[in-house]
Formats: structure tokens, C-alpha cells, sequence
């Protein structure tokens, strides 16, 4: 049965991770609604819950792997110039989240099992993606200006049910962004943030043991397979202007989960 939890979580962690509906908030609903080892055991572990976050890191690193290619080269080429600016970016809208994961999450303990707050945020998630529907589709690049607001949004994301994909694009796209280039962005956003949580994490890990490694490969392997094919349909639906009708599933999944839990 761990296998089959293993790859439920992973599934959807890997779902949940990049589409904008909050992959904690679905967690904190997911194991009081299905029981999936609410308090303790292999599967609620910390080194589970790291190497999830290893396997949609990967999703990613293989979806942007050109552009992320490129942004690599320009650390050792001064005439990209461009991509340079974009690290540069990438750099200043993390730093909120790092300021909110050392000094804020501490404080949010209780939050992280509580289905009724998480339900609540989904709603304002639901609300913010609705709403993007209502402006005008932007065509600017991102800035250092909108690159920092994008980055207080990504920080707001630490609360569960609000959804660190969802609030970046949102914002951007607010700003006046292209809505592609804002997802782009999120998503290179993704990098430093998945991979800092997880060092962050690694100081309080014990190791994952040799007969658990099955197990853990597992929920890491779907993790990575959904994670990519998410990121592809995101990409995909934001290009034809769909964005905004995750809302509309996050306003239904907040409001049952309210009346239901």
C-alpha cells in the first residue's frame, strides 16, 4: 500500500506543483479526506517530502532546459546581455520567499493541517486567477520592478491553498507582462525556490534508509512524469488565453472542501 501511496502523492504533488491550483493546500486536503498518513509514517516524512519537491524540479529543469541552457552560458558570456538581466531578475523575486521561508513559515505551523484555512486560500486563489480574465492581456517583458512584485506574490504562496504558480502569473500578468513570458518566469522562479526549501530541509533529515528506497523512487518518478506533462499543458492553455478558468476549480474545490471537511 506504501507504493500506492507513494505514487498518489507524487502524482499529486506533480499536478499541483505548477498548475496555479496550490499543491499544499491539496495536500492539507488530500490527507484528511483520503487518510493519506495525516501525522506520521514513511509516506509524511521529510526526505518523502524532499525528494517529491527533487522529482517537479526536474520537470522543470527538462521542460526549460534551452532556456535555462542559455541562461547558464551568459554567467561566462558578457554579450548576453539579456539573459544575463533575466538571472538577475530571477535573483531579487526570490528574495522575498527566502526573507517569508526564514522568518514567517516557523510561525505558520498549525496552518499546515488546517483543512478550513486551506480551503479559505483556495478561494482567494480562485478569486485572483478569475480575475485575470477581467484586464488587458499584456505584451511587456519583465522588469526589475515587476520582477520584485512577482516576488512578494511568490512569498504570499507560503500560505496553503494559495498557489505559488497561480499568484506569480497572476501578478505578472497584472503588470502588464505577457501572460507566456510571466509563466516562463514563474517557472524559472521555481528553480531556486524548490531547491532552496529542500536544503533548507536537509538539516533536519535523517537519511532515507536502503529498504525504503523503492518507495521513495517511486513517488519521486511520478512526481517528475506529471510535473512535466503539467508544466506542457499550462504553457499550453495560457498560450490560447485559458489562464483564468482554474479559478473556477479553485473556487469549487474551496467552497466543497468548507461545506465537506
Amino acid at each position: 500500500m506504501d507504493y500506492l501511496y507513494a505514487a498518489l502523492l507524487g502524482l499529486l504533488q506533480g499536478l499541483t506543483e505548477f498548475l496555479p491550483v496550490s499543491s499544499s493546500g491539496h495536500l492539507v486536503l488530500a490527507q484528511h479526506a483520503l487518510g493519506l498518513n495525516v501525522s506520521d509514517g514513511l509516506l509524511s516524512s521529510l526526505a518523502f517530502d524532499i525528494v517529491l519537491h527533487l522529482g517537479t524540479l526536474l520537470a522543470v529543469l527538462v521542460y526549460f532546459r534551452a532556456r535555462i541552457m542559455a541562461l547558464t552560458r551568459s554567467v561566462f558570456d558578457k554579450n548576453m546581455v539579456e539573459e544575463r538581466k533575466m538571472i538577475g531578475f530571477v535573483i531579487i523575486a526570490t528574495l522575498p520567499a527566502v526573507a517569508a521561508g526564514l522568518f514567517i513559515k516557523s510561525q505558520l505551523g498549525g496552518l499546515y493541517h488546517s483543512a478550513t484555512f486551506a480551503s479559505s486560500m483556495l478561494l482567494v486563489t480562485g478569486a485572483m486567477l478569475l480575475s485575470t480574465g477581467f484586464i488587458k492581456v499584456g505584451t511587456a517583458d519583465t522588469k526589475l520592478k515587476s520582477s520584485l512584485w512577482i516576488g512578494v506574490a511568490q512569498a504570499l504562496a507560503i500560505l496553503p491553498g494559495i498557489s505559488r504558480s497561480g499568484s506569480t502569473i497572476s501578478m505578472g500578468m497584472f503588470l502588464g507582462v505577457d501572460p507566456r513570458k510571466a509563466a516562463e518566469f514563474s517557472f524559472l522562479m521555481a528553480i531556486p525556490a524548490i531547491l532552496g526549501a529542500a536544503v533548507l530541509e536537509l538539516k533536519d533529515l535523517d537519511g532515507i534508509s536502503s529498504g525504503d528506497l523503492g518507495i521513495y523512487l517511486v513517488g519521486a518518478a511520478v512526481a517528475f512524469v506529471s510535473g512535466l506533462a503539467a508544466v506542457g499543458w499550462l504553457m499550453r492553455l495560457i498560450g490560447k488565453g485559458q489562464f483564468k478558468y482554474f479559478g473556477v476549480y479553485c473556487l469549487l474545490i474551496g467552497s466543497a472542501s468548507l461545506l465537506f471537511l
